[in-house]
């Protein structure tokens, strides 16, 4: 995206041809495909369009339509260095089309990593760290941080009784049953 104003055609066709494989794998989501069918949904559907936008990149360079150390010859070049892993989606059933749920999680990490610099004590960033790890485990299971610690508390003595009924992914379950045994 730092390109596109120096390089606005070319980026606009990198970018339509990627949005053409964005939009194939959110109709093989729809379709809720299983992995082998995305897999083959991918190749029949996408695997012409990053054939093609392969066949340009290295187009942009061997024909000397772009210079190679440019911003965007070393984009092209990033991206043709890295198109084994890039295409996994298109070769492995079940590979993801990118990695934003890693990079998502890296940048909490590196949120935290700054953050600790502040923290006065081993204890204090040690704490900080335990608590960076459950808000994330809690977003990922899609429960909000602050209502999951505060069932923790109130519910201090079946947390010490059963620890493992009251994980982010299945403290709501426990609670809704703690509720009907006592409606009961």
């Amino acid at each position: 995206m730092e390109l596109v104003e120096s390089f606005p055609e070319e980026c606009r066709h990198v970018l339509e041809t990627l949005r053409g494989v964005y939009h194939n794998d959110a109709l093989a989501r729809e379709q809720e495909l299983s992995a082998e069918e995305r897999l083959h949904f991918h190749q029949e559907h996408s695997g012409p369009q990053m054939t093609s936008l392969h066949e340009w990149m290295e187009a942009q360079l061997t024909d000397h339509k772009t210079e190679p150390n440019s911003g965007l010859g070393k984009a092209i070049s990033y991206l043709l260095n890295h198109w084994t892993k890039l295409t996994l989606f298109l070769r492995q059933a079940g590979a993801p089309i990118d990695n934003n749920i890693v990079e998502r999680a890296l940048k909490k990490a590196i949120l935290n990593r700054k953050n600790a610099l502040f923290y006065k004590s081993l204890n204090g960033a040690g704490v900080g760290d335990l608590f960076m790890s459950l808000i994330h485990t809690c977003e990922l299971n899609g429960a909000n941080p602050l209502d999951y610690l505060t069932e923790l508390q109130r519910h201090s003595a079946e947390l010490a009784a059963r620890p493992s009924e009251w994980m982010p992914w299945n403290y709501r379950e426990t609670l809704a049953r703690l509720s009907r045994s006592a409606a009961a």
